[in-house]
């Protein structure tokens, strides 16, 4: 009888140390390839908050490359709003950045929920000829369950909201997980984030209906039953495009439309 457990025990160690390697080997073969799937995921989700394509619409991997094509991805400093001529966007990892103290500030407790910022970060725009045409910027900061990742996009005229989109969260599905509801994302197509001539980030998620993007242009509707996913939402949105986010870069854009 001793024997016999002494066998089911070792027999059992053998199974989970194959496992162990096997699952081991598995992840590094196959990490190329996520880390691949995983920056096409990001290119699709620029694609649908700059318009450029539609939710649920299925694109092969040429078809996002191709998409893409025309977007400049560049990497700014957050601090100046200069645009890094000499950063690679292709191998920039932000999120990298972010927890490295080398390359990132300590933020004192805030609302959005934002840790660290980079001293860098990565931006998309569109141009239209040689007028800026949009821009997409990454955001990021504390639902209630964790971080949501995603990206806003602004018309040529640094007002206008084009699309928002998350491509990574952990919020409640059916409640603040319906921040990934087209229907819901649609409802910031057209707000304001700005005030015209202001620097000031107008734009919030209230609580209830908003009106129509006419009559009420700097709210959104909040999520129902998810006070705080939508809070949170509010909150890093005005976050990313303040001071304390891209304000720079984007007053380095109005100056660039105004000239």
């Amino acid at each position: 009888m001793q024997r016999s457990a002494t066998y089911s025990i070792v027999f059992a160690g053998i199974v989970c140390l194959v496992c162990a390697v096997f699952v081991s080997a598995s992840a590094v073969s196959l990490r190329d390839r996520q880390d691949a799937n995983a920056f096409l995921d990001k290119q699709r989700n620029v694609l649908i908050a700059a318009g450029l394509a539609e939710e649920g619409e299925s694109l092969t991997t040429e078809e996002i490359q191709a998409r893409f094509e025309p977007i400049d991805s560049v990497v700014v400093d957050l601090a100046t709003g200069e645009v890094l001529e000499d950063v690679d966007p292709e191998s920039f990892d932000q999120r990298q950045q972010s927890v490295d103290p080398q390359t990132s500030r300590e933020l004192e407790r805030n609302r959005a929920g934002v840790a660290r910022v980079p001293h860098h970060a990565l931006v998309y725009r569109l141009n239209d000829g040689d007028e800026l045409g949009l821009v997409v910027l990454p955001i990021e900061g504390k639902g209630l369950w964790g971080t949501l990742w995603g990206f806003l996009a602004l018309d040529a005229d640094l007002e206008t909201i084009r699309g928002i989109t998350f491509y990574e969260h952990k919020e409640t599905p059916g409640l603040g997980g319906e921040v990934d509801n087209p229907k819901w994302k649609a409802l910031w197509e057209g707000r304001k984030a700005f005030e015209a001539g202001e620097t000031t980030p107008q734009i919030e998620v209230i609580r209830g209906q908003a009106g129509s993007v006419d009559e009420d242009p700097y709210r959104v509707d909040g999520l129902s039953g998810a006070t705080m996913t939508s809070r949170g939402v509010s909150n890093f949105v005005k976050f990313w495009l303040g001071p304390e986010g891209f304000g720079a870069y984007l007053d380095q854009l109005r100056e660039e439309v105004r000239s």
